[in-house]
């Protein structure tokens, strides 16, 4: 089973300077940064997967913070998917990469905006090894399985727009000489209707499938998807599961047959997610998060620049503890200070963020307490000190202060690691 990672245009500048929180004053953006598998050694995924929408601008779509400009566009385009995001070394080059049409992206347009020649020149100009076919999502997942005449007009265009393109792309990738692998992309409004879809994928030559509308589904009803779609087509039809949200759980879903998966799920909780967000080996074998220390940039973060503008704090208070609170934690690092001081410095800065969201001061000291609970247990086992990657490697501490992009984005390059590793060790127990 391959895990590629989604692209997000995520990568870094690597030459940083975390002490003066500043870019390397000659970085060119692109040019000079690196992507996670230039910095890790392991590449922490089996490959990449590209959404057209992100590369290609087309009318009604909206804007996406994941977005290339034109000049990337035509410079991937010109040179190729692999050699525009640097998978073309040695170790690399036989990675798949894998291309879709972003469905998230159009969802509330009436048909998908891109034409089925747009499409498969896409995938041939961008060197794919991989291309799936234009869908409609489907957001809809009723497990009690109503038939075609139960749902909406529009849930039913959009599951006959998502076969009817399938249908079409097939026969024009039949001219294109084998340069990609065609996967048709299943929608559907239940585990009965996906499974009718991916039936009629296969019958239509298609050997290998993607699944979508995954994203917002519990677990249990990813299972009763997965139950009756494989029990519809042939044990050797490989799947793909678009945009698996539930990649933690993994491990679950081995008995389907899945070929592949993508995820922005390990690098995402970096930075979005309330507390797990740095990824160690438990020792059960599964996975321990831990809480990154929130120490945000004193005149940059969007809160804190409201309390000051209207007169909650001062900025050179703030400034002198969020000073305070990196000068201590670096310091606990090199073993110069306790974890109580250091705690102190840390929960003394933090009490700043909820001063402006209108809570009680009883809300705003359950969330303190809340934060300082969480930072206890993180500065208690010290991950960062024991995990041996190498953006621990390089920059230690600084891989846990939730701080910048630059430290969130390693700290999510840091996760994809472990997520990687700990995938192919369940796989091995598997087998």
């Amino acid at each position: 089973m391959k895990f590629l990672y989604s692209d997000t245009h995520d990568y870094v500048d690597p030459g940083y300077d975390f002490i003066g929180d500043r870019n390397a004053a000659t970085r060119r953006r692109y040019w000079d940064d690196v992507y996670a598998h230039e910095l890790m050694d392991p590449v922490p995924y089996d490959g990449l997967l590209v959404a057209m929408s992100a590369v290609v601008q087309a009318d009604g779509v909206p804007r996406s913070k994941v977005r290339y400009s034109t000049a990337e566009m035509h410079r991937m385009l010109r040179e190729g998917a692999r050699k525009f995001l640097r998978m073309d070394g040695r170790s690399l080059h036989d990675a798949t990469l894998m291309g879709d049409c972003g469905a998230f992206a159009y969802a509330t347009l009436a048909k998908p905006p891109y034409a089925l020649e747009q499409v498969a020149e896409f995938y041939l100009d961008g060197g794919f090894t991989h291309g799936v076919s234009p869908d409609h999502i489907i957001f809809d997942c009723d497990l009690a399985n109503p038939p075609r005449t139960a749902v909406s007009a529009t849930v039913q265009g959009r599951y006959d727009i998502t076969l009817n393109n399938a249908e079409a792309f097939l026969g024009l990738t039949k001219s294109t000489d084998g340069n990609f692998v065609p996967v048709g992309a299943v929608q559907g409004w239940s585990p009965a209707s996906i499974a009718e879809s991916a039936r009629t994928l296969e019958a239509m030559g298609y050997r290998y499938l993607a699944i979508g509308g995954l994203v917002p589904l519990r677990a249990d009803a990813i299972h009763c998807v997965l139950r009756a779609l494989r029990q519809a087509i042939q044990p050797q039809t490989q799947i793909h599961l678009l945009g698996f949200a539930k990649a933690e759980q993994i491990g679950e879903f081995t008995d389907y047959g899945i070929t592949s998966f993508d995820s922005t799920s390990p690098l995402i909780r970096a930075f979005k997610d309330a507390r797990a967000n740095y990824y160690m080996p438990a020792p059960d074998g599964g996975l321990a998060y831990y809480s990154a220390i929130r120490i945000p940039q004193a005149i940059e973060n969007p809160r804190l620049l409201r309390g000051i503008k209207k007169g909650v704090f001062s900025a050179e208070d703030l400034q002198r503890r969020e000073a305070q609170a990196l000068t201590m934690l670096r310091a606990f690092d090199q073993g110069r200070e306790s974890l109580e001081s250091t705690l102190d410095a840390v929960t003394e800065y933090q009490e700043f963020l909820g001063k402006d969201e209108g809570l009680s001061e009883a809300q705003r000291a359950s969330e303190v307490e809340k934060s300082r609970v969480m930072n206890r247990r993180t500065l208690t086992e010290v991950p960062w000190k024991r995990c041996r990657c190498s953006i621990c490697s390089q920059i230690g501490v600084e891989v846990i202060i939730f701080r910048s992009s630059n430290r969130n984005k390693r700290r999510g390059f840091h996760n994809l690691g472990v997520y990687h590793r700990h995938l192919q060790t369940s796989l091995e127990r598997v087998v």
